[in-house]
Order: structure tokens, then C-alpha cells, then sequence
């Protein structure tokens, strides 16, 4: 296994936590919903597309940095909202919000973290932070998260909205990676078999930190039962409509893959749209993030931002994501592997190698900036014009 400091690329990083991790931890990250073919398609799918590269042209002054829903940033990168982050890593939402924070990029936490958003807040106060919010049954319960997140700084809210019911992920089932969690005796065993991992896990105990006075008293496993009959399946576009005006401030939603539903949400007046499957997570057989973003860019016509969430491994996923109408892309597992394999030094390698290899990309494009990327600079088998 290759040292933190040889791991070349995310792939790299992806081995290191595997070696890390607990079998059924690791798949709990790496898995998606059902047969895995909307997972597989999600970084595959950018294979399809080639870049055709402009020459003579003087790129000795690049920057990769850009405006994300109203906020300077110097990568087109956000940190995606990833439940549990610190059950990969001790205190991992602080450590992934830590890196962002260096790399002047954004973090968005989920409400399902491990620490609470008061948490994050106090320890990384100069971070960008974004607040991922479910839909809630419990209306009161919903509305304090909003108010938690406002008082505590968290400029943008971030609606997702795939998460009607749970996805039915085989391998989190054949792993007894369930709510209720069912551990096995093999479970046990890959726990001893990971000491390093282990002893990070008994220094600081899993709990869903958002939820700590909402929850009843229990383990891990009843409040993640819980906290799993919360969701609301009747939310609707006008669930969306009365958050907004809650917030007051920018909102971005989640989880869109249908330009008609993107129209919604551009009539709604949300900062961004964020193309997304869940990372594969939820309904398996749907289009990959990659292959719906030109559809909803041009649906959506400039008329807010659009963020690509989903399969993006190399700093030439971010190129051909702007080419086909991203004004950023959001990361989730890249840099939870990084996370994984070295807490808050392997997210901030994650970010080093993406922004090295956008980096590279750029100058062999010949694009200084990001607003110079252009559809013209993806090859579509003819002659270049």
C-alpha cells in the first residue's frame, strides 16, 4: 500500500481506506442502491467525452477560482454533505471542514453528521458553511434546524430532495450495515482486524449530533432507527417554497436530475441547482449526474448557478463538467476515502491532487480561468472549429 504522500491519485486514496476501514464501514461509503448500475455510470459515464485541446495560446497565468452561489472560492469544488463522516475518521466533519477551509473552498454538512452543527462551527468559524437539510414529519423540529443553522452561520441551506424513502442498498444488507443494526460475529472480526481504525472509534462514539436533543436515549442503533422514520415522504415543491422564505438567504437544492424539475426550482428563485443521484445511493437504473447536466444547464439557461454532484475522480471530470455547463462540481467520496485513510490530511490531499490535476488540464486546454471553458472545448468526433 502506497504512503499517504505517494498516493497519486483518488483511486489511490480509495485503497488506503479500504485498508483502513472495517469491510462493512468501507462499503458503506463505497456502495450504492440495488444492482450498482447508476453508482458505476455515475464516474464511467465521463469516459464518453474527450477534450480537444487550443495550442499557442500563453496559459502562464492560470486560476482555477470562481464564484460558488454568491462566495468567492479558489477551485470549483464543494464539499458534499456525507452522512456519518465521523464514523470514517474521530471528529471528521470538523477535520473535512478544516481542509475545505484551507483549500478556500466550501464545506455543506449533513444533518445526519456526527457532530452538530454548533460543533463545526465553533472549532472551523472561517470556513464557507453549508447546511444540508432533509425533509422532517416533525415541522417544529425541522424549523430549529434552520434557526440552529442560521444562528450558527451557515450561509447557504441546501434542500435535498431525493431522499423520499431510503435506497435499498444490497451490500449495507448482506453486511447487516442496517438500522437496526444487526452486527455479526465476521462484523466483529473485521473490527479487530482494524485496530487503528477501532481505537479512533472508541475514543469518540458515533451519535448523530444534530439530533442530540431531539432523539430519545439510547444507542447508536435506536436513535439511527429513530431518526430514520423522520423523514417525510409527502414533502412537496411548496415544502420547498415555505423553507426558502424561512431561510431567507441563498438556497440551493439537491438531488435533481429532470430539467423539468429544475424549471420548479429556478421559478422558485433558488441560487443553485445541484445535479445529483446521491451518489448512486438511492433509486439504481437513473441517469448518471454527468449524463443529465447538459439537458438541465440548458433548461436552466443561466438563470442560477448549477453544481454537478457525482462521479467526479479527476481534475478532468471538473473540465468536462464546466464544458457541459457546471459552474462547479461537488465532491463526496473522494474525499470521505481521503477522509478514511488519513483524516484531515488525506481530504486535503484529496483536494491537492484534483486541483493539480485541474490544474494541468487547464494548461494543456489552453484555458486560464474557468469562464474560458467552453462547449468547444470537448471533441465530437468532426473536425474542430
Amino acid at each position: 500500500m502506497p504512503r499517504l504522500d505517494f498516493a497519486a491519485s483518488i483511486a489511490d486514496l480509495r485503497l488506503l481506506a479500504r485498508a483502513r476501514l472495517p469491510r462493512s464501514v468501507f462499503e458503506f461509503i463505497d456502495g450504492g442502491a440495488a444492482d450498482e448500475y447508476t453508482l458505476k455510470a455515475n464516474s464511467d459515464d465521463f469516459g464518453a467525452f474527450r477534450l480537444m485541446p487550443d495550442v499557442g495560446v500563453d496559459v502562464a497565468l492560470r486560476s482555477s477560482a470562481t464564484t460558488v452561489v454568491g462566495k468567492s472560492s479558489r477551485l470549483p469544488l464543494v464539499l458534499a454533505p456525507t452522512g456519518l463522516a465521523g464514523l470514517y475518521w474521530p471528529k471528521g466533519e470538523i477535520a473535512a471542514a478544516r481542509s475545505a477551509a484551507r483549500a478556500g473552498i466550501s464545506f455543506c454538512l449533513s444533518t445526519n453528521s456526527v457532530a452538530s452543527m454548533e460543533e463545526v462551527a465553533d472549532a472551523v468559524p472561517e470556513v464557507d458553511r453549508w447546511f444540508q437539510l432533509y425533509f422532517l414529519k416533525d415541522p417544529d423540529l425541522m424549523r430549529s434546524m434552520v434557526e440552529r443553522a442560521r444562528a450558527n452561520g451557515y450561509r447557504v441551506l441546501c434542500i435535498t430532495l431525493d431522499l423520499a424513502v431510503q435506497g435499498r442498498r444490497d451490500r449495507d444488507i448482506r453486511n447487516a450495515f442496517t438500522v437496526p443494526l444487526k452486527p455479526r460475529l465476521t462484523t466483529v472480526l473485521e473490527v479487530l482486524a482494524r485496530p487503528a481504525w477501532l481505537a479512533g472509534f472508541l475514543r469518540a462514539p458515533i451519535r448523530f449530533g444534530n439530533f442530540a436533543a431531539a432523539a430519545p436515549q439510547g444507542g447508536f442503533s435506536s436513535i439511527a432507527q429513530h431518526i430514520a422514520k423522520l423523514c417525510d415522504a409527502s414533502a412537496d415543491w411548496d415544502t420547498v417554497a415555505r423553507l426558502i422564505e424561512l431561510w431567507d438567504g441563498p438556497v440551493v437544492v439537491k438531488g435533481l436530475l429532470n430539467p423539468r424539475d429544475a424549471e420548479r426550482a429556478v421559478a422558485l428563485g433558488v441560487d443553485a441547482i445541484i445535479v445529483s443521484n446521491h451518489g448512486g445511493r438511492q433509486l439504481d437504473r437513473v441517469p448518471s449526474a454527468i449524463a443529465a447536466l447538459p439537458a438541465i444547464a440548458a433548461a436552466v439557461a443561466g438563470r442560477t448557478q448549477v453544481i454537478l454532484d457525482g462521479g467526479v475522480r479527476r481534475g478532468t471530470d471538473i473540465a468536462i463538467a464546466r464544458c457541459l455547463g457546471a459552474d462547479a462540481c461537488m465532491i463526496g467520496r473522494p474525499f470521505l476515502w481521503g477522509l478514511a485513510a488519513a483524516g484531515e490530511a488525506g481530504v486535503t490531499r484529496a483536494l491537492d491532487i484534483l486541483r493539480d490535476e485541474l490544474d494541468i488540464a487547464m494548461a494543456l486546454l489552453g484555458v486560464t480561468s474557468m469562464d474560458a471553458f467552453s462547449a468547444g472545448h470537448l471533441w465530437h468526433n468532426e473536425t474542430a472549429r
